[in-house]
């Protein structure tokens, strides 16, 4: 292989050829010879410089953005396309992909109508048809060279590069002859009819888009990752250098109102003018040659990726270098049409916002990627920090909106709507991307975060455990799970398997992928989980007590009444229900047991008739029942279903009952219709919930493994019900408890009666100290007084009552020192913060 310097075999490019050239070919180009001159002349030399400063600012900032990530991750073709669809995923990817290979095809068109206007210009032709003639010639031209391959392309701009450096030395050498240091400090300063900023700003903005040509040709670079950082720093760093030299030259040479008024003065200062002339046609020819040679590649690197499927034709590369032909002919159909349409005003200003965009995003990749902090970002461009590629997206999208915010806010727009579209249709990710990092890491922040604030009953949300090894039945689970989750829970789908040994591996594995087959079938929102146990209590006792994370942990079982029987031979064995409640409720996980019949799972099945009755008797597991009711009625299909309150442990049945009822769900703030069911039997309970669409029970599990509501076998009542959940409460639910009562609360007097103790131990040092005192003052008074004072046997009596004052303040001191440590204790158990100084 080659050096970075030159072109490499198969086609492969090295920094110089592949990004360096490309790149400063591009930024080095019409606006530099033709419009620079107008912006010193219409705001002065520092007003020039700043719009010189701020453009370049977008170029720095995502170079540093495309340097961090080029060199985190194999780069393939497709440059910017390539790298954001790798961080931010498909959707993105896709939709700047489309409209970035649009933009450089009708760029590939003005940079040729710019061709010729400037040889119209210098041959004296006239007439908008001579100019499409010129443009159209040398666009020809143009994809010849692309047809044939990069190869040849880079060798065309070696020559253009030679034109474009004689162009810089002559007018360099004609403007240091001309130099007028008095001249450069008049035209610091804006003249007279100076133009607003911003309008200067988007007239040269156009002049750095350039600088990620180099990151088209990504594909085509024997090593991309060290490549495209240096080919492209050196690129924008030169082209500043170049820019700001050329700016105060001009200021330096020529007056401002002759900059302002002729686009000509570049050739003017010139030792030798012709050189500019040809310093332009090289100009608007590297240009449109760079976005004809990034286009067709970010198009085919788009359709290997399979996005559109009406763009797959073009994945198919031709030759040693895998040139995309077809890429390059449908670009050259973009531009004829582009040219013969004229005038490109509106189509011009979308094109700038879209490379804007594409600015923006390939800084939000990078900052989005760096978010994450995963394992895995680990550039080896090391002068780089995250907070560099936010700037850079803002000042991308402030930009945007200051050059032109109409047509700004329309190129969002255009953007979005792709994106929408690849929302909906887009397949399976075909490659891994950074949103899921950057979920885990939303995930650990927030679990810690939850962690730290105290648990409370107002929290508690459903996590479900769906416990099935049929396929038929955990289908129907994950539908009913879904329905008391009322989006506020999650569920996760169990299996559980009697196996040990190397055998025990492979059965996990197919009973993941079938698992993760079944919910992918019900398009559920379940999470899956395959436990390997040889014993299936024994495996089910430990997932209660062990599953979740921090502050998320499984508190509800989900199993099928159905499940009954047991093969002890088969590794995927039907789970006996009957055998797993009492492990499930001993390590805290509330049960429901569901029998299905006839569940209503769409609005058109319930009808308006819909049902939900609560069997109430005003313990946890009543509250429970009521709680996963309304929860079922808080969305979709089973939205607005009457709740039935059916109250089973009273012995009367009149007005003050069903008021302390209606006062008992107006504090629960549930709705629901409360009833007193009285001397309950079988007749009694099939008459009062026979018709209900989904009927709520509470039950017990007798020693003889009957499950009973309270002296009826629930066996004898399922044949005659529809949908029935039986559920067993081993949890503490609260439904009308306050902010302050629970754990937080109890913290709270804690951490006061702590303070209080603190307080305390501060008032008896206070006093101790204060009594020390007054008897040591007591005693030295007394050793001054003289043997014949009258006074000093009385004062002697006064310092001993102050001694034992004294001493009783320190006992005191120790006294609330040892409530203060035990306190302490207290808190430290808790795990409050406790301040070992103040004891």
């Amino acid at each position: 292989m080659s050096s970075d310097n030159n072109e490499t075999v198969s086609g492969r490019l090295g920094t110089f050829a592949g990004v360096f050239t490309p790149s400063i070919l591009t930024i080095l180009g019409i606006i530099l010879f033709l419009r620079l001159d107008y912006v010193v002349g219409a705001g002065g030399l520092g007003n020039a410089l700043i719009i010189i400063a701020v453009a370049n600012l977008i170029s720095v900032l995502t170079s540093f953005s495309l340097a961090a990530i080029a060199t985190n991750m194999k780069i393939g073709g497709g440059g910017d396309y390539y790298l954001i669809s790798r961080t931010l995923g498909i959707e993105f990817g896709g939709a700047i992909g489309i409209v970035l290979f649009l933009a450089q095809s009708v760029s590939i068109a003005f940079y040729c109508i710019g061709f010729g206007e400037a040889l119209a210009a210098i041959l004296g032709l006239t007439g908008h048809v001579t100019i499409q003639l010129i443009a159209g010639t040398a666009l020809l031209f143009l994809f010849v060279l692309a047809w044939i391959g990069a190869d040849l392309a880079t060798k065309f701009q070696y020559g253009v590069m030679v034109f474009l450096t004689l162009a810089l030395l002559s007018f360099y050498i004609g403007g240091i002859r001309q130099w007028n240091t008095g001249l450069l400090m008049e035209n610091w300063g804006a003249g007279e009819g100076s133009a607003p900023f911003w309008i200067l700003f988007a007239l040269f903005f156009p002049a750095v888009t350039g600088f990620t040509q180099g990151v088209s040709m990504s594909g085509d670079l024997e090593d991309p990752g060290k490549s495209l950082p240096t080919g492209t720093f050196a690129a924008v760093f030169l082209s500043i250098l170049v820019y700001i030299s050329v700016a105060v030259v001009f200021a330096a040479a020529t007056p401002l109102k002759i900059l302002a008024g002729d686009y000509g003065a570049m050739k003017q200062i010139s030792m030798y003018g012709w050189l500019i002339n040809a310093g332009v046609v090289a100009a608007t020819l590297s240009s449109a040659m760079a976005s004809f040679l990034g286009a067709p590649r970010i198009l085919k690197s788009l359709a290997a990726d399979k996005i559109f499927p009406f763009l797959n034709p073009f994945a198919k590369g031709y030759g040693p270098s895998d040139n995309p032909r077809r890429g390059v002919l449908l670009s050259f159909g973009i531009a004829v049409a582009t040219i013969s349409m004229g005038r490109l005003n509106l189509i011009a200003g979308v094109v700038s916002m879209f490379f804007l965009i594409s600015y923006g995003l390939l800084n939000y990749a990078t900052y989005f990627e760096a978010s994450a902090e995963s394992p895995s970002f680990r550039p080896r461009f090391r002068w780089y920090n995250k907070k560099i590629s936010l700037v850079g997206a803002l000042t991308c999208l402030g930009v945007m909106l200051a050059i032109d915010f109409r047509t700004g806010i329309a190129a969002v727009a255009i953007l979005f709507a792709i994106f929408q579209y690849l929302k909906r249709v887009s397949g399976p990710a075909r490659w891994a991307d950074s949103r899921r990092s950057y979920y885990l890491k939303l995930v650990r922040d927030n679990l810690i975060d939850a962690q730290k604030v105290p648990e409370h009953s107002r929290d508690w949300r459903p996590y479900v455990l769906v416990l099935s090894n049929d396929e038929e039945h955990t289908k129907q689970l994950l539908a009913f799970s879904a329905l008391i989750e009322g989006k506020s829970g999650m569920t996760t789908a169990v299996r559980i398997l009697q196996a040990r040994g190397y055998r025990a591996v492979k059965l996990k594995a197919e009973a993941e992928k079938d698992l993760a087959r079944i919910i992918s079938e019900k398009e559920s929102s379940a999470f899956s989980l395959v436990l390997v146990s040889e014993y299936t209590a024994n495996g089910l006792s430990v997932l209660c007590q062990s599953f979740g994370i921090g502050p998320i942990k499984a508190n509800t079982l989900l199993m099928s009444r159905h499940e009954q029987s047991v093969n002890d031979d088969d590794p995927v064995p039907f789970l006996n229900y009957r055998e797993l409640i009492r492990p499930a409720v001993q390590s805290g996980c509330n049960i429901i047991l569901w029998d299905p019949k006839d569940l209503p799972e769409t609005a058109e099945d319930c009808g308006k008739q819909r049902t939900i009755d609560v069997w109430w008797k005003d313990d946890d597991t009543s509250r429970l029942m009521l709680l996963l009711a309304y929860l079922i009625t808080r969305d979709g299909p089973w939205e607005g279903a009457k709740i039935r309150l059916l109250a089973c442990y009273l012995d009367r049945d009149n007005a003050q009952i069903i008021q302390m009822l209606s006062d008992t769900l107006d504090e629960f703030r549930i709705q629901a219709e409360p009833k007193v069911v009285l001397g309950i039997n079988e007749t009694v309970f099939l008459n009062t919930s026979g018709q209900a669409d989904l009927v709520f029970i509470p039950v017990a599990l007798k020693k003889d493994n009957n499950l009973m509501f309270g002296d009826l076998p629930v066996e004898q009542l399922l044949p005659r019900l529809k949908t029935v959940a039986m559920v067993m409460a081993a949890q503490k639910i609260e439904l009308d408890s306050t902010p302050e009562e629970g754990r937080a609360g109890e913290m709270a007097l804690l951490f006061d009666e702590l303070k209080h103790a603190e307080k305390r131990v501060a008032a008896a040092k206070k006093k101790a100290l204060q009594a020390a005192k007054s008897a040591t003052d007591f005693i030295k008074n007394a050793d001054d007084m003289p043997l014949n004072d009258p006074d000093l046997l009385t004062h002697l009596k006064e310092t001993l009552a102050l001694q034992e004052k004294s001493e009783e303040a320190d006992k005191k001191v120790l006294k609330e020192q040892a409530k203060l440590m035990e306190i302490s204790q207290r808190a430290r158990d808790e795990g409050l913060a406790v301040d070992d100084e103040e004891q």
